[in-house]
C-alpha cells in the first residue's frame, strides 16, 4: 500500500523551502502480546521501605500474574489498566510492533521490562507475535 502526499517539506536551504511529491510505503506492524510475569509486594523488594507509603501496600492491585494483553498497532490496549506502565513498556511494544529485537537479550522477538513503581514494581514479558 502506498499513500501520495502533496507537499511534503523535506528541507530547507538558505532561507528558502523546498516541496515536493512523496510516497510513503505502509508498514506491516505485528500484534505485541505483553504477559504480567510477576508483582512484587514492597517487603519483597526491601526489608525496610526507603519512605513511608501514606497508607499500606502491597503488590500493585492493577494487575494479576500472569494476566495477558495485545498490542495492536503499537497501541495501548483498551483494557490496560496503567497509563504509567504503558509509558515504560512502550519503546520496546514499538520496537517489536516493527520487527525489530531488543540487541541485549539472546532470545529475539522478546523484552522483560518493569514498571517504575519502585516500592512494588511488576515485571512484564513484551513478545512479537
Amino acid at each position: 500500500m502506498e499513500i501520495l502526499l502533496k507537499n511534503v517539506y523535506v528541507g530547507i536551504f538558505i532561507n528558502h523551502v523546498f516541496y515536493q511529491d512523496a510516497v510513503i510505503e505502509m508498514i506491516d506492524m505485528h500484534e505485541v502480546k505483553i504477559t504480567v510475569l510477576k508483582r512484587f509486594h514492597p517487603s519483597d523488594v526491601f526489608e525496610k521501605s526507603p519512605a513511608t507509603p501514606v497508607e499500606p501496600m502491597g503488590a500493585c492491585g492493577a494487575f494479576t500474574d500472569g494476566q495477558e494483553f495485545i498490542s495492536k498497532g503499537g497501541v495501548m490496549p483498551k483494557e490496560f489498566p496503567c497509563t504509567t506502565a504503558w509509558i515504560t513498556l512502550y519503546p520496546n511494544v514499538r520496537v517489536l510492533s516493527f520487527g525489530g529485537d531488543i540487541p541485549w537479550f539472546k532470545e529475539k522477538r522478546v523484552s522483560i521490562t518493569c514498571c517504575p513503581d519502585g516500592l512494588r514494581p511488576v515485571i512484564f514479558k513484551v513478545e512479537r507475535i
